[in-house]
């Protein structure tokens, strides 16, 4: 038997198959009755959700309970509700515990696995014993709760809004990440180069950060690959400072310095740079002054391109620029700090050094040699 549709709701139960296209899903987490005596509450937060849908598409809403009867193979119905839960845009949790017809202990588990995911509601009667250690999580990460059926899937549809029309592969993308312009940019470049997304799930998020394992049929080979992860952050704007010298090793580069966890030694030398809220060009003149103190000029601030850092792993990209500076702007830098912004854990050391120098002393990794090059080949002659 399919799903139940009307009026822009599709009710996805137990064991049926999530229909192809939609703009928003929420799976409809929490304790299921023991007894068939015992009356479920989900069929009133279905009732709350078509009397609150206001999206002009499709909102999916999956119950893990059987349409007619209650399920009688366990692993195929775990296997549905991993599967559901992780297309669910947003996980309502509604726990309405009693501790003999509702005891809510798979609940507990599912609550775990997902409190901190980005995308779940937690709602619970001001009477119901046992979800004191529940609602501590959800406050430390900050998810919306409420004390009454209808506040809790309020709170799930206002984050959802509208949705976003997703189809195939794209329906595994949630929301809270098909909306990040980083996914937006790789998804546009995949699509572009006539790819399709046929699956993902979501491995990690982390701040703006995230990491996401896709299957994608690459259009070149005729082939899939579903072996990979792809993570995702902001586009980073980076500088290279400079001044000139007799030879290309003579040039001095401002780098700073920088403790960096994912470092061998600890400490990384780089490049001024990094994420902002402006535009690239912004960008960069903010992460000069903050990581080296150093307010420039914008006109004195040349654009040379942009492109990925690591490519076989991340899909961010790295826009380019540079600034002549003055002697007496590099005697100013050399050893000043710490810079940086404190309240982000952000310390910088300045170090103004000669390009042989970075070569030769392998100061820097090479997506910084590559960027600090493509600037500084612009001062050899031609022929």
């Amino acid at each position: 038997m399919g799903a139940e549709i009307s009026a822009g709701i599709t009710i996805v139960y137990a064991r049926e198959d999530p229909p192809d296209h939609w703009e928003a899903a929420v799976f409809l987490a929490g304790p299921t009755p023991r007894s068939a005596a015992v009356a479920s509450w989900r069929p009133a937060a279905v009732g709350e959700l078509r009397r609150r849908w206001r999206g002009d598409g499709r909102l999916v809403v999956f119950v893990p309970e059987h349409r007619h009867d209650r399920y009688t193979d366990y692993d195929a119905q775990i296997d549905w509700e991993e599967r559901c839960l992780h297309l669910a845009d947003e996980v309502i949790f509604w726990v309405p515990r009693e501790p003999v017809t509702m005891p809510a202990f798979t609940t507990n588990v599912e609550w775990g696995m997902w409190h901190d995911s980005g995308r779940v509601v937690f709602g619970a009667p001001p009477d119901a014993p046992k979800n004191r250690y529940l609602l501590h999580y959800a406050a430390a990460f900050g998810v919306p709760t409420a004390n009454d059926l209808a506040g809790t899937v309020a709170a799930a549809l206002e984050r959802i809004g509208a949705g976003a029309s997703r189809t195939g592969g794209e329906r595994e993308i949630p929301l809270l990440l098909w909306r990040e312009k980083p996914f937006q940019d790789w998804y546009r470049g995949q699509a572009d180069a006539g790819n399709t997304l046929l699956g993902a799930r979501v491995v990690f998020r982390f701040g703006a950060w995230w990491g996401l394992h896709v299957r994608v049929r690459v259009a070149a080979e005729d082939r899939i690959k579903d072996n990979e992860i792809v993570i995702g952050r902001p586009d980073v704007s980076a500088a290279v400072l400079y001044r000139p010298g007799e030879t290309l090793d003579d040039a001095e580069v401002v780098l700073v310095r920088e403790f960096r966890s994912p470092c061998a030694e600890g400490f990384v030398h780089e490049l001024p740079g990094g994420s902002g809220m402006g535009t690239a060009f912004e960008n960069a003149l903010a992460e000069v002054a903050e990581e080296t103190g150093l307010p420039l000029d914008p006109a004195r601030l040349r654009e040379h391109g942009t492109r990925q850092v690591n490519a076989t792993m991340s899909a961010h990209r790295a826009h380019l620029f540079s600034a002549e500076i003055t002697g007496d702007e590099s005697a100013r830098l050399h050893g000043s700090g710490p810079h940086g912004v404190a309240a982000d854990g952000e310390r910088t050391y300045v170090e103004v050094t000669a390009f042989g120098r970075i070569r030769r002393e392998r100061l820097v990794d090479w997506a910084t040699l590559g960027m600090i090059t493509e600037v500084l080949q612009e001062m050899v002659p031609e022929g």
